[in-house]
Parts: C-alpha cells; structure tokens; sequence
C-alpha cells in the first residue's frame, strides 16, 4: 500500500492524499461503508459502485469468523471473490466486538476466549490468529487485535489495557511480518492508538504506534462514551504526534460533525454503522439537516428526498413515498434510507476533499457542521 499526501488545508490540520491498493485506489478523505458479515446491510454491489460512489468497504473479522466461516472464505478465494466486492476491503480485527461481549468473555495475555452470540460456542482470539483471520479473510489493510477501553474507564485500567494493547501489537505484527498473503496481492497492517480519554496515555500510545513504521495508522477507544470535545482534544493530541506521510483512521466515527471535525483536525478514513443503522430507524441525513421520515410533516410532500444528489434513490422516490414505505413497514424504505443516507455521507466527503482543494474549507466546514445536524 502507498499513500500520498497531497494537500494540507492552510487554516486547519485537513489533508488530501490517495491510497493505493492492489485493488484500487482511494481518494482521501473518505469514507468507508460498513459490511459486516460480507454485506452492507440492504445495499447491492452495484448501488455501491454507482449511487453510493463508495472506494472502499469494511468487514468484520468477529463475525466473518463466526459465519461464513474461514473454510467457506478460504474455498471462494477471499471476500472479495465471495462477495463481488473489487475494491479495497479493510477488516476491523474484532476487538471491538469481542470486549463488547462483557457478560461471555475472559481475557488474559494470550489473548481472549469468547462465547459465540450464535450458538455459545467457546472460541479464542490471539494477535497472532487474529491476524491469521484477515489474511484468509483477504482484506487489503488488516487491523491489529486490540482492546477498545470504555470511554469511562479509570487511568489505572486504561493505562493496563493500553499497555497490553502494545504488547498484542508487538506480537501481531511479528506474525504478519512472518507470513505471507493467501490470494496473490499485497496487504497492509494498521497498528491501532489506544489510551482512552487521557493525554499522557494517549501520547505515549501514539508515539509507540509511530515507532512501529508502518504504511498507515488507526486511532480507536473513542466515541465510546466519552464527551465529544474529549474526543476531538484526543484526535489532536494523537495527530500531533503521528506521522504525516501515512493515513489515519479514525475507528467508529460518526456523525457528519465528528467526521467533519475529524477532517479538521488531520483524520483521512473514517467507517461508522450509523448512516445505515439509523437510516433502517427512518433517520435521513442530509445536506441541509436530519429528517425523521415517520414523521406525519412528510406525507403530502412529494418533493425528492434530495433533488441536489446524484445518486439514483434521492431523485427518483418522493419524501412522501418514503414515509408510505417507513409506516407500512416495507423492506424497500430501509433499503432506500441505507442508500441515501451513505450517498450523502460519500458526497460528504468528497466535498470536503474539493474545498480542502480549493482552499475554503475551514468557512465551508463551519458552516456544514450546523446545517448537517439541525432537525428539519
């Protein structure tokens, strides 16, 4: 993989740059929609690539472990092969999901043993077979096994979690440094920042993942519980320290603000499963504000849901329609919702790569902050 930093916004810490891939290149900023097992929910391949305009995909490697299982993605020639995806895919490590479960989980320096949520079936992750999973997985930038610290916890235990975190690093990367990719084309290692909402915790993971030299960096544990500004200051005080010729992710982030904000403060990958989850509830996000489309102010308004976008759904199906859709419990409205809602976060971004471009994007970021969160 290889990135090139292309522009550094004059006001702020914005950038735009391009990563490559074997399968493809990305235009960063950018966005990554979130595919789970395999699938982002509701939506086709093909509404990907043409309405959503989406450059890369994520899955999850708790859940593709679990089903369809390695045997089955190892047999179809990786994800993307079995899936028809054919640009780059990254894989969360499935850290996140496995702290999640709390109630089946024991964790120990080996690594963690877990209850499937499917059939409890006891099951262990390692640094070493985490990273393992990915590379049959076939992902084009596979992330460290890490433990994701609650937003709330205190020094002591995010200072022993962050500090196993590191230890895991040492040991996933010295398994992928080791081992080779399954399918013919290269893959990259993302190590992963940790130490919750604490600057000296957060300082000194960001300069042990930098000395790590590798071709791209992650920055997790945040919109975890946290306040907003706390993650903001994190996301600067990470940023300050690592380095500017790789990309940053920024894991699980956001709302249109956080990600314009992040944008602002150096952030160049973001993936969240909220443009799609909340847009099964009927929660539109749009460039002028958020739209609850069960809501009765929609049912005589037979405007599109967005006449600006180029993307297919907004211009052809009416708000009207699509509240019809919501009240009547029909499949298509979350379909439709889960397509307008990453349409607009894919323009989102790549508005904010032209005016970083342009040399505006502090005014326009301070404006579209506003406008995206207010209800209509």
């Amino acid at each position: 993989m290889q990135f090139e930093l292309q522009h550094t916004d004059a006001l702020t810490a914005a950038r735009t740059g391009k990563i490559t891939t074997d399968h493809g290149c990305i235009e960063t900023p950018i966005f990554m929609p979130v595919g789970t097992v395999g699938s982002v929910k509701g939506v086709h391949v093909r509404e990907l690539h043409d309405d959503i305009k989406a450059q890369i995909i994520l899955g999850n490697t708790y859940h593709l472990y679990l089903r369809p299982g390695l045997d089955v993605l190892e047999a179809a020639g990786g994800l993307h092969k079995f899936n028809g995806w054919n640009r780059p895919i990254l894989t969360d490590s499935g850290g996140f999901q496995v702290f999640s479960l709390a109630g089946t989980r024991k964790m120990k320096e080996e690594g963690v043993v877990f209850n499937s949520h499917i059939d409890g079936s006891r099951h262990l992750f390692t640094p070493e077979n985490v990273v393992e999973t990915q590379r049959t997985i076939g992902a084009d930038i596979i992330m460290a096994f890490d433990e994701c610290t609650p937003g709330t916890a205190d020094y002591r235990y995010a200072k022993e979690s962050m500090e196993r975190t590191h230890r895991w690093l040492e040991r996933g990367l010295k398994h992928f440094d080791a081992t080779e990719p399954k399918y013919g084309y290269s893959q990259t290692f993302f190590p992963i920042v940790q130490g919750c909402v604490y600057p000296d915790l957060r300082r000194a993971s960001a300069e042990f993942v930098k000395s790590q030299n590798r071709e791209g960096y992650a920055i997790g544990g945040l919109a975890v519980g946290e306040p907003t500004e706390k993650m903001y200051e994190m996301i600067e005080i990470v940023n300050d320290i690592l380095p500017t010729d790789k990309p940053r992710y920024l894991m699980g982030v956001g709302t249109p603000a956080n990600i314009l904000e992040g944008i602002a403060r150096g952030v160049d990958m973001f993936d969240c499963v909220m443009p799609t989850r909340n847009g099964r509830n009927g929660m539109l996000f749009t460039r002028n504000g958020i739209m609850n489309m069960k809501n009765k102010k929609w049912a005589n308004d037979f405007s599109p849901i967005d006449a600006e976008s180029d993307c297919f759904v907004d211009r052809v199906y009416s708000k009207a329609y699509l509240r019809h859709l919501f009240i009547a419990g029909e499949l298509l409205a979350l379909q439709i919702a889960s397509i307008h809602n990453l349409a607009f976060y894919l323009w989102l971004v790549g508005e904010a790569r032209r005016h970083i471009l342009e040399g505006d994007f502090a005014a326009w970021k301070s404006e579209m902050v506003v406008r995206t969160m207010q209800r209509l």
